[in-house]
């Protein structure tokens, strides 16, 4: 698990659910797991990074014991996707406050777009072995 980048996302949110499973496709190194905000191992890892001031709505990625969050976490996790998502990388040259203001203003509005789910996603037997407990 220590060699692995970690997600931490919101579990009961679909288009978070669905981007889980974006990455989970395209992560053919296998170096993603995931966790949803809501559960223990989130809590603790969040805690063990003294990451704080965050919400419901901020996506995290933990690589290399540095936390990232917002769209800091989304350019890094494209990165390591097969194909050409590390393009995107591009959007790194606009500033952070820029691309975050999109992000949260999405996040925001998240539920209301793309609907939310009464508790966190059961991952299937197949995608089990991606996600902590």
């Amino acid at each position: 698990m220590f060699n692995q980048q970690i997600i931490i996302f919101d579990g009961i949110c679909n288009f978070c659910n669905g981007s889980v499973n974006f990455i989970i496709k395209r992560d053919h190194q296998n170096v993603f797991v995931f966790t949803p905000m809501q559960s223990k191992a989130a809590e603790e890892l969040l805690e063990r990074h003294q990451f704080e001031d965050f919400g419901f709505d901020t996506f995290v990625l933990i690589k290399d014991d540095v936390c990232y969050y917002r769209t800091d976490a989304a350019l890094e996790i494209i990165k390591d996707l097969s194909g050409y998502w590390y393009l995107l990388k591009i959007f790194k040259l606009l500033p952070r406050s820029f691309r975050d203001f999109f992000y949260k203003l999405l996040a925001r509005h998240r539920y209301q777009l793309f609907g939310k789910k009464p508790q966190c996603m059961i991952p299937t037997p197949e995608v089990k072995s991606k996600f902590l407990d």
